[in-house]
């Protein structure tokens, strides 16, 4: 059973490394040799999630690296095998012959690897390492055409504010040994003794937040939009973005256990969902409100989670993993052909390239929460668990489902209206198009929609008790007929609504409409309140150290060096002049010692005669 999950983890990990490093001489035979590898790991993880299989190894003293495929993990092993699958073939169609596929190819399957690690990871240390491979491989892939301008800064600002969140991973960690936590299982969290419980749910909740790009981290998956539209396809629609969400899902229980979280979770990602639906309805370019989009709907998964409606959340988890995939598979295949991800420019894109427009419109009505698509089911059982929080969490959750329906609409508006009479003059914004769609964009398209749009049967009752039993959340709430019609109804009005005020736009502030379309000036916000103080300090810390801490050196050091020379002054003025002059006087008793060694016996008598003088005038001079 171990070898199963060893191999889950292993064949990613390895083939990535090696496609990696591979370099561009290979470039034909790395698409097909990615696609392979994708589809064995696919083929694994439905084995790891019918077998169940679990592993672990000594880490460090009392604590073990840990693998397992639960119910939960199970879901999710697929989900990420699949998605990965899908994006991976459509990707073989997409890069020019001079681009560097192995260096592409080698990062998506290395990712992929970590975010299998990611879910099977039963420990805090061994999901640290995965977290961490997962933020690197990251900046790696949306900075892969480095030499664009923007491209290099972009992954920077998507890193360091991911970075940034993901040290309270290390906090947790820190937190629960000292909380007596020694063995750091993820299940043995809650038993953390107080306060260190609440210091460790903090350290989760927020590096969950950040990789989720839920609020006030959200900015960077803006930026993240810079990077390959496959990029964005797998990090920001299924894993990365995902993983956040997951690992609250996965950590319920630590949150229920502090009280606090759970209603503080709950609300971050109601109300990202809002805010970040607004951001999106104000959005001009497709992959800005693609992204602004995933941040929102990430924000019913955390919604979820916080209100302990894992089942719900892991529905949504998965609908949208396919759907938002799709989506962006779609947007990529237009930026390819078209040259530009500019809305109104792209009028009429699913008129002249039809299986993709079909896709499109599939995936956008299904992320409309229109029903009876995926994303509608899916959400009615987020918002069965949010009403247990309170009327006011299901109402602003409502809301965000109807803005969700209000800027789908307003994606597939533009795209199926007719094409303009120079269509061209709004083409090649962004790169110069291909005017054509790769042969191998419309089977990933399609393997994605399908399910995008089926399944919300995982919300009927049959699969949504199987799901329940599954995750293991029996005792959850499902959605009351009422409910299932008030999310239609809001759903199909918002729908018609924004279909209907397409060509007339809602009179806005502008003031709010900029600060919309300038994703609510967070990242302005995050360099004004922490980057700019964080490098002043850093400037006076260093200033600081070259003038106080270098120079009390430098001193010290020229005051030693000053008292080594008086030093040697005076072992060579006192200390060598005294020894020198006991020798010149010895040398001068020596030579008056020599003189009355004459040799003369009568000198030697009257030598003896004045000694012997002497003794007597001194014992009578004594006396």
């Amino acid at each position: 059973m171990s070898a199963v999950l060893w191999l889950l983890i292993a064949l990613p990990l390895g083939a990535g490394a090696v496609l990696a490093l591979t370099g561009p001489r290979p470039n034909r035979l790395v698409p097909a040799a990615g696609a392979a590898v994708a589809a064995v790991v696919l083929g694994v993880a439905i084995a790891a999630a019918v077998t169940r299989p679990a592993a672990s190894a000594p880490l460090f003293a009392g604590m073990e690296a840990g693998l397992a495929v639960d119910g939960l993990s199970a879901v999710m092993v697929v989900t990420v095998a699949a998605v990965t699958l899908a994006v991976l073939v459509f990707a073989t169609g997409e890069f020019a012959a001079d681009e560097n596929r192995g260096r592409f190819f080698g990062l998506m399957l290395l990712f992929a690897g970590a975010m299998l690690v990611t879910v099977t990871a039963t420990t805090l240390p061994l999901l640290l390492m995965a977290w961490e491979v997962m933020g690197a491989a990251s900046w790696a892939l949306i900075g892969y055409r480095w030499r664009r301008p923007g491209r290099a800064e972009a992954a920077d600002v998507a890193f360091l504010t991911t970075r940034a969140a993901d040290l309270g991973l290390y906090l947790a960690a820190g937190a629960a040994v000292a909380g007596g936590v020694g063995s750091l299982r993820l299940d043995a969290l809650p038993n953390a003794a107080s306060p260190w419980l609440h210091v460790a749910t903090a350290g989760i909740v927020v590096a969950a937040l950040g990789k989720s790009a839920q609020l006030p981290f959200s900015f960077w998956l803006s930026r993240a939009m810079q990077g390959p539209s496959p990029v964005s396809a797998l990090l920001h629609s299924a894993t990365m973005v995902a993983a956040g969400a997951y690992l609250l899902l996965r950590l319920v229980p630590l949150l229920d256990a502090t009280r606090w979280a759970g209603p503080a979770v709950a609300w971050a990602g109601a109300v990202t969902a809002l805010a970040l639906g607004l951001v999106a309805v104000a959005q001009t370019d497709l992959k800005q409100l693609l992204a602004a989009s995933t941040s929102a709907q990430i924000g019913f998964m955390v919604l979820a989670a916080g209100s302990g409606g894992v089942a719900g959340g892991t529905t949504q988890l998965v609908a949208h993993a396919a759907t938002k995939s799709g989506l962006f598979l779609a947007a990529g295949a237009w930026l390819t052909a078209l040259g530009t991800r500019q809305l109104p420019a792209l009028r009429g894109a699913a008129r002249r390239y039809r299986p993709v427009g079909a896709a499109f419109t599939v995936g956008a009505l299904t992320l409309a929460g229109l029903p009876p698509l995926s994303l509608w089911a899916a959400k009615d059982e987020v918002l069965a668990a949010a009403r247990t929080g309170g009327t006011a969490l299901y109402a602003v959750g409502l809301a965000a489902a109807a803005v969700a329906a209000v800027y789908s609409v307003k994606a597939v508006r533009y795209v199926t209206r007719p094409l303009p009479e120079t269509p061209q003059a709004g083409y090649d914004t962004e790169q110069r198009g291909t005017r054509r769609v790769a042969r191998t964009a419309s089977a990933p398209l399609f393997a994605l929609t399908l399910p995008a749009a089926v399944l919300g049967v995982l919300a009927l009752p049959g699969p949504a008790s199987w799901l329940k039993r599954l995750v293991g959340a029996r005792g959850e709430p499902s959605p009351a007929p009422w409910e299932l019609g008030l999310s239609a109804g809001v759903a199909f009005a918002a729908a018609g609504l924004a279909w209907r005020c397409a060509s007339r736009p809602v009179p806005v502030p502008r003031a709010a409409a900029r600060a919309a379309h300038g994703w609510l000036y967070l990242e302005q916000a995050a360099r004004t309140g922490v980057a700019r103080p964080v490098l002043g300090l850093a400037r006076t810390l260093a200033a600081f150290d070259d003038r106080v801490v270098d120079g009390a050196v430098r001193r010290t050091a020229r005051g030693g060096l000053a008292t080594a020379r008086l030093a040697r002054r005076l072992d060579d003025g006192v200390v060598d002049g005294a020894v020198r002059a006991v020798a010149a006087s010895l040398r001068r008793l020596g030579r008056w010692a020599r003189r009355p060694q004459t040799g003369l016996l009568h000198q030697y008598y009257a030598q003896a005669a004045v000694g012997f003088l002497v003794l007597v005038l001194i014992v009578l001079l004594v006396r």
